[in-house]
This record gives C-alpha cells, sequence and structure tokens, in this order.
C-alpha cells in the first residue's frame, strides 16, 4: 500500500481457453481485486512452488481485463511469494507454463484439509477432505463448508498434479471415491475430495493420503469429539442469533398453554412440534440446552426441570413447548441453532 486505503477481492473463474491459447495453466486463483485509486503498487501472491529458488518455476502474474491478459513478469519470487508491480485494478493470478508438454512431473506444496460433520444424520458422523494447493485460501474453503466444522491439523504435504491418491481411515465405516487424481482446484468452487463415514460414537480418526504405490504422504490423527466445536459454535450462532436483550420471559398464553396468537417463527415450532417429539433425542436436547441457557431463553432452574425427564419424548415435549411458551424472540434463536448444530436433522423437518 502507497496510502490508507480500500482492497476488496473475490476469486472468480480462470478463462482457460485464454491461458491454454498463452501457453499457460493456473497456479493459484484468480482474483478480482478493487479498491482505492493509487493506493496499491505492489501485490505479493502465494504460490505453491515447493523449491521456487533452486528451480526454473516458469512462474509469472498474469493480469486479465477486458482487453485480453498480459503477462507482468516478476519483481521477485522468493520462498512463499511471487511479487508484482500493478497500477490499477483487475483481475490477478499466478500462471506456469504448460509442463504437461514438456515431459515434467510438478510437484505442488498442497494442503490436507478436514471439515467435521458430527450430526450428519441422527445415526452417522461425516468428514469432508480436501486436497488443494497451498495458495488456496481457508477462509474460501470455510465458506463452502458453512455447517462443517474445520479440524486444525498440521495440513502441509507434497503432491503431484495429476498423480492418482487415495485416503485410508481404518476406523471409518465408508470412504470415497476409492481413488483421485489430484487436480489444481483454483476454486472459486471447493468440492470434497473424499468423503468418509464414521459411526456415531468414534471418537478418533487416522486419516492417511497414500500415493498410488501406496507411499503415505500425510497423515494425522483427528479428534472427533465435541470439544473444541463448541466454540466455533458458539461464534457462529451468536454471528447469526438476535441481540442479547436479557431474560426472554413466557408469554400470554390460552387455554392449552400454547401462545394464543402465534408469530410466523412460532407457526415454524408448532408445524414441526410432533416430529420433533418423535425424533430428537435427549443428547440433541443436551446441545440446545446449553444454547439456550447461554442466551438467557431458559434459566438453570428450567433446564433442569427438562432434564429430569426420564424418556426422550419427555424431554423434547418440554423443550419444545418451553420455548414456544417464550414468545417470538425465543423460538427464532431456538430455530436458528437448531439449524446450525443439527443441519440434516433440521432440514429433515422442514426448518428453517
Amino acid at each position: 500500500m502507497t496510502r490508507g486505503g480500500e482492497l476488496l477481492y473475490k476469486i472468480i473463474q480462470w478463462d482457460e481457453e485464454l491461458l491454454q491459447a498463452a501457453g499457460k495453466v493456473p497456479a493459484g486463483p484468480l482474483f478480482n481485486i478493487q479498491g482505492t485509486a493509487n493506493a496499491v503498487s505492489q501485490l505479493h501472491l502465494l504460490h505453491c512452488e515447493p523449491n521456487p529458488i533452486t528451480l526454473p518455476t516458469g512462474l509469472s502474474a498474469v493480469h486479465m481485463s477486458d482487453e485480453g491478459i498480459s503477462i507482468l513478469e516478476p519483481l521477485e519470487i522468493n520462498e512463499s511469494h511471487v511479487v508484482v508491480d500493478v497500477s490499477n485494478f483487475s483481475d490477478f493470478g499466478l500462471v506456469d507454463y504448460v509442463r504437461g508438454l514438456l515431459n515434467i512431473e510438478r510437484p505442488i506444496s498442497s494442503q490436507v484439509l478436514l471439515f467435521h460433520c458430527p450430526n450428519w444424520t441422527e445415526n452417522s458422523q461425516k468428514v469432508n477432505v480436501f486436497l488443494l494447493p497451498k495458495n488456496i485460501p481457508l477462509s474460501e474453503v470455510k465458506q463452502h463448508q458453512q455447517h462443517a466444522y474445520h479440524i486444525e491439523a498440521t495440513s502441509s504435504c507434497i503432491l503431484i498434479k495429476d498423480h492418482t491418491y487415495t485416503l485410508q481411515c481404518p476406523e471409518a465405516q465408508l470412504v470415497q471415491p476409492p481413488s483421485v487424481p489430484f487436480d489444481l482446484d483454483c476454486g472459486p468452487n471447493y468440492h470434497p475430495t473424499f468423503d468418509m463415514h464414521f459411526s456415531r460414537d468414534k471418537t478418533k480418526a487416522t486419516v492417511t493420503v497414500r500415493t498410488q504405490q501406496a507411499q503415505s504422504v500425510w497423515e494425522y490423527h483427528a479428534d472427533l469429539t465435541p470439544k473444541g466445536v463448541r466454540s466455533a459454535l458458539s461464534s457462529q450462532l451468536f454471528s447469526v442469533l438476535p441481540p442479547d436483550n436479557g431474560p426472554i420471559t413466557a408469554d400470554s398464553t390460552g387455554d392449552s398453554g400454547i401462545p394464543a396468537v402465534a408469530s410466523v417463527e412460532k407457526k415454524k415450532l408448532l408445524s414441526i412440534r410432533k416430529d420433533f417429539i418423535d425424533r430428537v433425542s435427549s443428547s440433541v436436547v443436551k446441545d440446545l440446552l446449553d444454547i439456550l441457557l447461554q442466551r438467557e431463553v431458559i434459566n438453570f432452574n428450567e433446564k433442569g426441570q427438562i432434564q429430569a425427564k426420564q424418556q426422550d419424548r419427555d424431554i423434547s415435549e418440554a423443550l419444545i413447548d418451553m420455548v414456544l411458551m417464550k414468545g417470538d424472540s425465543a423460538c427464532k434463536i431456538f430455530i436458528d441453532a437448531f439449524c446450525i448444530l443439527y443441519q440434516y436433522l433440521s432440514a429433515d423437518l422442514n426448518l428453517p
């Protein structure tokens, strides 16, 4: 930056045909960059070459605009970034020459990302696994996994473009697909390379990425317990839930004990009340109670009253009826928490 200003960017789709005509292939995401005029003089673009200093990399940056494609020769290529001068904004990204034509295998500094869906179904959990170049921003992948939780892991590894890899996990009930060639997925859409299915009682998993020759290139012992998920849930929930305006008290009710005039949120809960009572277990209710207590929708005494019930059906009935009696704000908080904590179950019950 040459002075204070605003910089906005998003990842967009490469024009592969235009690159091929120039004898280039993508070497990272293509960024559409906008911002304050004359505020930026250089871009430092993260690359994924393992040894750019000792090997001829062929790396360069491109500036793509309505007029076409311009190749920007780097001012510097260091161990992590390619540095280029810029004078105006448009679309910028890193490219490499087409090494396949020269029969050169291309090792890539890569990352393995794990995203845990603890409540994929009522009886199982799932982990989505991504094999990606290391210059793909984690934040971009997270946007496509909003209902899963990133497992922080030692993610770095070296993969080779177009080589085939397998994923092994003895604890998993299912790993799919059996194998996949490594591709330079530079966005803007990111789909899991593999997914693993587990029974609900599994708390540990050893995940190994192997080459076609069964050589291990990455291994991690993942923790599938709910701890650590709760902090992610709290930040996610508090970003979408209504402001905390103090304890929520019960609305006026009709003879049945349910609010006489049902708002939109109450109507949503009333419409799924029977299915919620029939299908939701005490473990689901426990998670919801913790959030409702934290948001002062319920108090400790009310939480104890619900947990004192003996049967799952009685516990879930006591919870949803108590929330219904507390009004629209309580129903809104409950619905948002349920949809974030239990994405697939809530969708199956037609919420939100």
